[in-house]
């Protein structure tokens, strides 16, 4: 039942993204920045966690979840390193993520042969 929840919660966020894209004049890039507000103004409110809970990957993997680990990394940090964890917390909690997209980013430039649109 887990990867029914996690599916459909997943593919709801999913498809709101793909319905802003088609009806809305935002671009993509707008639509990603809004989402990562979103998990960040959610995890602030509350409500996030509970939806990690309840939908597991379907949650915590879009954007959305993203986030919610800044705004969790920022809040943890403000409490340890006062002020300071404002610039750090956010960085911290989410290195791994950034690491690992980075890190699969340039494998895949480097095995992949850009062509130009035509």
């Amino acid at each position: 039942m887990r990867f029914l929840w996690a599916f459909l919660i997943g593919g709801a966020f999913c498809a709101i993204g793909q319905i802003l894209i088609d009806k809305t004049k935002l671009t993509p890039a707008r639509i990603l920045v809004s989402y990562v507000v979103l998990g960040v103004f959610l995890g602030y409110l509350g409500v996030y966690e509970p939806l990690i809970d309840f939908a597991g990957a379907g949650a915590s993997v879009p954007l959305t979840g993203f986030g919610n680990v800044l705004f969790q990394g920022v809040k943890n940090a403000v409490f340890t390193k006062d002020k300071l964890g404002i610039l750090t917390g956010g960085l911290t909690s989410g290195s791994a993520g950034i690491t690992a997209s980075v890190l699969f980013s340039f494998i895949a430039a480097l095995l992949c042969k850009p062509k130009e649109k035509q």
